[in-house]
């Protein structure tokens, strides 16, 4: 079994990108708490009962917040996966690198437009839908070149 190549530029690009989408997740967590705390809405009873907040779900700040960081966490951990597969194929590293970059600049546009800044749409199905067609793309890229083993 051959081992990782970290002088490999396409495996140093999906850690850099992976590092930087796994701050990102922590980020938006950080963004939803600090507005639940600012709005004073809560989903817990506990939590509300320290600073006599209310028990709410319905609150479109922190809803906001709350749905672009599930939508993270529905579409991120495929991208490491399917990321860390693909890099196994042996891709051409410039190519490797603008889809690894363009997934994370539109993950990250994703909760700009839907959670800090909401814009009309096309924005926010063109933020989802480029890196969900990245992830697309390079799960079919990996069944391809492994599928002799099928």
């Amino acid at each position: 079994m051959s081992s990782i190549n970290l002088d490999n530029p396409v495996v140093r690009s999906y850690i850099v990108y992976s590092a930087i989408l796994a701050l990102k997740l922590l980020f938006i967590s950080i963004l939803t708490a600090l507005a639940r705390m600012t709005r004073n809405v809560f989903a817990n009873p506990e939590d509300a009962v320290l600073t006599k907040g209310k028990v709410k779900f319905d609150d479109q700040v922190v809803e906001r917040k709350r749905r672009a960081h599930l939508n993270d966490l529905e579409n991120i951990p495929a991208f490491w996966v399917l990321g860390a597969l693909y890099v196994t194929t042996g891709p051409a590293v410039a190519w490797a690198q603008l889809l690894f970059r363009a997934f994370t600049l539109g993950r990250i546009l994703h909760t700009i437009v839907y959670a800090i800044i909401p814009l009309p749409q096309p924005a926010r199905v063109i933020a989802f839908g480029v890196p969900f067609a990245i992830n697309i793309y390079i799960g079919v890229q990996v069944i391809l070149h492994y599928a002799t083993a099928l």
